[in-house]
């Protein structure tokens, strides 16, 4: 049984996004973790690295690796969207900004919705993916992929969750993201699933730091 030194070590783990929708959903999948969970918000941060790279992939592992670099904390973050098969796989990388420089979730929404009209129901198959990248001091120490695929909706179903949740039906389900809670949909969704892996690496990672701060204590 550990100690209640052990408790007062937690570490620090920043969860690189200034969304607090998302900071929340990371957060959730994350439980079980040790350790205490900061948004860039938290820190004082108004706006994320800029996006540059050419997929999730590459824009994940800037946005984790810039925060290390300026940071002793542990960095995780998460680049994510939505690829429609009739879109040719848009609005993928742009997914937060699809429909322009002052997109929100219900402008992004109506583009997908405006130019999958007409479009039959089998044709509308999409697809979220996720890909998680935690670093520490500019080394990147684990990464993960998660993806899961349904259907574009005809229209917007349930107000959980953010993004294009409303729209995405997930057929197992029988719904559509956004009428499902937060936990049901982490058990099942690109970015759960991305973070099972960064989870069971951290809590072993986290583990043996603390016997090792405990035997130099």
């Amino acid at each position: 049984m550990r100690s209640s030194k052990s408790k007062l070590n937690r570490q620090k783990i920043i969860l690189a996004t200034t969304n607090q929708g998302k900071f929340h959903e990371l957060k959730k999948c994350l439980t079980g973790v040790p350790a205490d969970f900061q948004s860039l918000a938290d820190l004082g941060a108004r706006e994320d690295v800029k996006e540059k790279g050419k997929n999730f992939l590459e824009n994940a592992r800037l946005k984790s690796l810039a925060w290390s670099r300026r940071s002793d904390f542990l960095i995780l973050a998460e680049d994510s969207g939505l690829e429609v098969d009739a879109l040719r796989g848009q609005p993928g990388i742009y997914s937060a900004r699809y429909s322009g420089p002052r997109a929100t979730n219900e402008k992004n929404i109506c583009k997908v919705l405006r130019l999958m009209q007409g479009i039959p129901w089998p044709r509308r198959t999409a697809r979220f993916v996720s890909w998680a990248v935690l670093s520490r001091k500019g080394r990147i120490l684990k990464e993960g992929k998660g993806q899961v695929r349904g259907y574009i909706a005809f229209n917007k179903k349930g107000t959980q969750g953010f993004g294009y949740d409303p729209i995405f039906f997930y057929s197992p389900w029988k719904k559509t993201f956004g009428q499902v809670a937060r936990a049901e949909k982490g058990k099942v969704s690109h970015r759960g699933r991305a973070l099972k892996k960064i989870k069971a690496f951290l809590i072993k990672y986290l583990d043996a730091a603390q016997q090792e701060n405990e035997k130099g204590a």
